[in-house]
């Protein structure tokens, strides 16, 4: 796993490390301290700490002028034994929320298992938003299916169409109107 790098292709647009609304502001990232692991692997020094053992992220982009951030996931998400929801909605989406962001896209190639408890930070998330949203994209079908069973999809946006969306090729303005437009179909019915 620790050569599992966050998607670094938009550096030139954002670094969380260097955005001073991002909750990841300063941090000092060297190449080659390889200090963070989930369980017994160690993981890439890119990925970000929330405060779970399990679960780390990287703010991979955010436009405050379009509300929109997308953030890409690595680990085990186990609301269960570390409840990592609190975690990541606390330490991170909260910062994101106070500086206006309200659409969320959450990139999950990296979780390799999802454990639910109960849903009340997602609620709470999704009652915050708005006229926002929070879309999983290539999250695995196993996860997808833990996160469906745990009823969770009445707050985060689950479509085929994200299932296996080539995200890399796109620009992160495009991905939002694309998500957007799910969103408004949906709306619609």
């Amino acid at each position: 796993m620790h050569d599992i790098e966050p998607y670094f292709n938009w550096l030139h647009h954002y670094d969380d490390e260097e955005d001073e609304r991002s909750p990841f502001y300063g941090n000092d990232v060297e190449e080659d301290d390889f200090k963070n692991q989930i369980y017994n692997h160690i993981i890439h020094p890119r990925w970000e700490y929330i405060g779970s053992p399990t679960l780390f992220a990287k703010i991979i982009y955010a436009e405050y002028d379009q509300c929109f951030c997308i953030i890409e996931l690595i680990g085990e998400w186990n609301d269960t034994l570390y409840n990592d929801v609190m975690h990541f909605k606390r330490n991170v989406i909260d910062v994101l929320l106070a500086e206006g962001i309200n659409k969320f896209m959450l990139i999950g190639e990296n979780v390799l298992i999802f454990h639910s408890s109960d849903d009340c930070y997602y609620e709470e998330w999704f009652d915050e938003l708005e006229d926002g949203w929070i879309a999983m994209t290539n999250f695995k079908p196993h996860v997808l299916s833990e996160i469906q069973e745990a009823n969770l999809d009445q707050y985060v946006l689950i479509d085929r169409q994200l299932d296996d969306l080539n995200w890399r090729t796109f620009n992160p303005s495009t991905i939002c109107a694309f998500i957007n437009s799910i969103m408004q179909k949906r709306l619609a019915y």
